[in-house]
């Protein structure tokens, strides 16, 4: 929680504080209708700031250039000229193959098929 955020709620606090002491002496003897008033005011004020410490400001979209890379190693000597599905034998592209739960994975646009790349060992 950021400072700022924390400020708000602890300037809410103290309004919706004075503003319940308000209400409350409004119904004293000695107390008037323009307390209820001020009382009132004086805790939607205090709830309307919570209100407005507690929204989720989006997050900053990022400026055109700026982007996340995703540079994908395959396993072993493989060559993407020869990489055909296991399923039906289609050709396969770069741009079939992608990151999946932090593992390269392949969807074959022809069969529809999703497999996960493996590395066989080299010895």
């Amino acid at each position: 929680m950021s400072a700022g955020k924390v400020i708000a709620y602890i300037f809410a606090a103290i309004l919706i504080f004075f503003g319940v002491l308000f209400i409350w002496a409004t119904f004293s003897p000695d107390g008037q209708i323009g307390w209820l008033l001020v009382g009132i005011i004086s805790v939607g004020i205090g709830f309307g700031i919570i209100w407005l410490a507690g929204r989720k400001r989006p997050s900053a979209a990022p400026s055109q250039g700026e982007g996340v890379t995703l540079n994908i190693d395959l396993p072993g000597d493989v060559s993407l000229d020869t990489l055909k599905c296991q399923s039906c034998g289609g050709s396969l592209t770069a741009d079939n193959i992608q990151m999946l739960a932090g593992a390269p994975t392949v969807s074959c646009p022809f069969c529809n098929t999703t497999y996960q790349l493996t590395e066989e060992p080299k010895w």
